[in-house]
């Protein structure tokens, strides 16, 4: 897909991956609609990216305000020609302990929001358009601490892979990109509750993420499941075809992933 002249639709965009995001769009001569919650953050940072970013503050969990986005994109932008699915939810630890309705709330920002900004902006979006979620290696394989996330993620995955033919009808293509941990700030507000086992995988930045991101963009195909780090989302399929494999490799992989938790708190009190 040709970037120059392009409208693209970034959901959490305010901040890490979807700020990265943005940034890339814009610098390949794209315009970006910025979606977020937070009014203040969000206007900052479309002022540093100048007039062809502009915001739209809105929180993707308030579902007929998100039905309506896609018509006021273009009523503002003139077109939509990408839908970047980013925003996400997580409530760490065990499951218990958080109430029902947090939980709940994870699947309709993590998974029913994307389905539903993407039905509705599929009937808008200009032929040749591109979707791409931002989902997780979590989505390939559970991860204790994380089950209901994990669920959110997995069902996103699997939607886009059998989506991918009905979005061909419309000539829209699908994709999703899948990080293991990134460094953006996004589990330091509940840091004790991250699992050693998510710390067991290298840990890259919102930028490598939105290098893949940019790849899905400009690939002719649909239907891209795109892993990053690359061999962590190998072990994640590995693990998950063979069960008793990645069992035996849980305790190792635990105490590889503490020493790097603690390397990395250390990081951030230095």
């Amino acid at each position: 897909m040709k970037l120059e002249g392009s409208v693209a639709l970034v959901t959490g965009a305010s901040s890490g991956i979807g700020l990265a995001v943005a940034r890339a769009l814009v610098r390949g001569g794209g315009r970006v609609a910025m979606v977020a919650r937070g009014a203040e953050r969000l206007d900052k940072v479309c002022a540093e990216l100048g007039p062809n970013a502009i915001a739209f503050p809105l929180d993707v969990g308030d579902l007929p305000k998100l039905i309506a986005l896609p018509a006021e994109v273009i009523e503002k932008m003139g077109r939509l020609d990408i839908v970047v699915n980013n925003a996400g939810l997580h409530y760490r630890g065990d499951m218990f302990r958080h109430d029902a309705t947090k939980l709940a709330s994870m699947f309709t920002v993590n998974l029913i929001a994307p389905v539903v900004l993407t039905r509705v902006a599929a009937d808008v979006m200009t032929a040749g358009g591109v979707v791409i979620n931002v989902a997780s290696l979590a989505g390939k394989l559970g991860v204790p601490g994380s089950a209901v996330y994990s669920g959110t993620k997995a069902g996103l995955r699997f939607w886009a892979l059998a989506a991918a033919d009905d979005l061909a009808r419309k000539s829209i293509r699908i994709a999703n990109v899948n990080p293991g941990p990134v460094d953006t700030g996004f589990f330091d507000d509940d840091f004790e509750n991250v699992s050693a086992l998510t710390f067991s995988q290298p840990m890259v930045s919102a930028e490598a993420v939105s290098d893949r991101v940019m790849e899905a963009i400009g690939s002719s195909e649909t239907g891209l499941d795109l892993d990053i780090p690359y061999a962590s989302g190998k072990l994640a399929t590995l693990s998950y075809l063979l069960p008793g494999l990645g069992k035996a490799l849980r305790p190792l992989l635990e105490k590889k992933g503490a020493r790097a938790k603690e390397k990395y708190a250390a990081s951030k009190r230095s």
